[in-house]
């Protein structure tokens, strides 16, 4: 008979999926900055990857809280998520609503990040992993202001570049 699946086995299976997908943003957080044509959207890019190696590390000590390896799970919703940003910078390449399409699909990465580590920390709370929760909480609140900086960037630098040129 298959072993029960518990809240810690639930855990592990998302801290997996988190660590995947923290690499594969790792990976196409230089590709966005690149196609950026801002300067600042270029600069928030940068930080959010510096940020982001930060963030693999902290998941990384979260790992060995749990006594397991850090390793990794496909994630297919940042595949998608990455892939769709792909299409935008294909697809708006040189216009002026580029940015704009970055700074969207850059927050749905963020939007997907939060969701991740909210539930984390609240299992964390749950399991009385004090230590893991604090990681957790320090990342969310990392990814909470990156979504907020990328909305002002939108709000006062993309958006209306984009509409002008209509």
């Amino acid at each position: 008979m298959a072993k029960e699946k518990t809240l810690e086995d639930l855990f592990h299976d998302t801290l997996k999926d988190i660590y995947y997908a923290e690499r594969k943003i790792l990976k196409a957080l230089p590709k966005m900055a690149r196609a950026a044509s801002s300067d600042q959207l270029k600069q928030a890019f940068q930080k959010h990857k510096d940020e982001t190696e930060g963030q693999i590390e902290r998941l990384q000590q979260v790992f060995e809280i749990l006594g397991k390896r850090p390793q990794g799970k496909t994630c297919d919703a940042i595949e998608g998520i990455i892939s769709e940003g792909e299409e935008i910078m294909d697809e708006y390449k040189g216009t002026a609503a580029l940015d704009a399409g970055l700074v969207s699909a850059a927050q749905a990465v963020e939007h997907y990040e939060i969701t991740r580590y909210g539930t984390l920390k609240r299992w964390a709370e749950t399991l009385g992993m004090t230590d893991a929760v604090k990681l957790l909480d320090e990342t969310l609140q990392q990814e909470s202001k990156t979504d907020s900086d990328l909305t002002n960037l939108a709000d006062k630098i993309a958006n209306p570049k984009a509409k002008k040129a209509a």
